[in-house]
């Protein structure tokens, strides 16, 4: 690098010197040659700091730009499944009870009755907890209407886990009409009550619907009333249900002996009032008959159906003792197979 400076300034010192103009000059002395040394080494000198200043001026580095950070993919999550507390298994009670098949053995929902008519509803209900309930354990009345003076009811035997029973209860319909409901439950021997399903249970119920008693229309009002001379053996309002039977002697339901008439059922299944023990009956039509009128109606042991009479028909009939009479339908509720009468019985 310094020998190619050197040759440079060489070369333009020489030049430099002979650049002069043609003309004749005045006779120059010779050169100095350690002059001209002196100078090339001057100049040499001052290139040699240019070029090593030059050298010296800092260059700037350019430092690569690092390139933005990747995110890093993180591995998918992986659902673990989490193992959940173990659910403890539900222990059977001691005492416990569910709904039978059916439940409602007598007096289903919403069945319509008459003001004051009593009734017998019937349960069944199974046992399934781990205890024999016993006659100590009773059905009683837990809240709601209360529908007669019964307001508890033993059990009628041992009910071992897993068998049913059939507990019937006497009610007797509110005078007012309306919907009603009595709730039940059942009590073991040391007093403490449960029901249907765990725990405390729900109670089980009955619910009827109590209606306005039917009237004859003024069509079927009597256009003569019988004017008996002496009191009469038997008369006033009677309310059967299916398989009830009534002594019209008395005008007692369900009388352990005398029974004059059975409402049952024919072979169709149709409600029909049957005679018993001798007793005859006979169908007379809208007007009320006298007794000599009955006496000479056509008295016979077929039954009669009940559910085609219109409300306020009478029926003429003889009683097992004799007697003659007449009674009359007042009403009729098919969805509980309940009729309603009027009886008179002459002496």
């Amino acid at each position: 690098m310094k020998s190619r400076v050197f040759s440079l300034l060489l070369i333009l010192v020489l030049s430099s010197a002979c650049a002069f103009p043609g003309n004749p000059a005045p006779t120059t002395p010779a050169l100095n040659g350690t002059q001209v040394y002196q100078t090339v080494q001057v100049r040499l000198t001052e290139a040699i700091a240019l070029t090593q200043q030059t050298q010296a001026l800092p260059t700037q580095t350019l430092t690569p730009t690092p390139p933005p950070p990747t995110a890093t993919p993180r591995p998918a999550g992986t659902a673990t499944a989490t193992a959940l507390p173990a659910t403890p298994t539900p222990t059977t009670q001691c005492d416990q009870a569910a709904p039978g098949n059916p439940i409602d053995v007598t007096i289903p929902d919403d069945s319509e009755m008459y003001p004051g008519q009593t009734f017998v509803k019937t349960w069944r209900l199974v046992n399934t907890g781990t205890c024999t309930w016993t006659p100590d354990y009773t059905a009683v009345w837990f809240s709601g209407e209360q529908m007669g003076e019964e307001v508890s009811v033993a059990l009628p035997g041992n009910v071992a886990p897993g068998e049913s029973v059939d507990i019937s209860v006497q009610m007797t319909a509110p005078q007012q009409p309306g919907t009603y409901q009595s709730n039940w439950k059942l009590r073991n021997a040391a007093g403490v009550l449960f029901g249907l399903g765990p725990g405390d249970g729900l109670f089980f119920y009955v619910r009827i619907k109590v209606v306005v008693m039917d009237t004859p229309t003024s069509t079927l009002l009597p256009t003569k009333t019988p004017q008996p001379t002496t009191a009469p053996q038997a008369a006033g309002p009677a309310t059967l249900t299916l398989s009830d039977t009534l002594d019209l002697d008395a005008n007692a339901r369900n009388p352990a002996a005398g029974a004059d008439l059975l409402l049952g059922q024919d072979t169709s299944l149709n409600p029909v009032f049957l005679p018993q023990n001798g007793a005859q009956i006979a169908l007379w039509g809208g007007v009320a008959p006298s007794s000599e009128e009955c006496q000479q109606s056509a008295l016979a042991t077929t039954p009669l159906r009940v559910d085609t009479m219109l409300v306020g028909t009478y029926v003429c009939y003889r009683t097992d003792a004799g007697r003659i009479g007449w009674l009359r339908l007042n009403g009729y509720l098919p969805d509980s197979q309940t009729v309603n009468l009027a009886i008179y019985t002459w002496p």
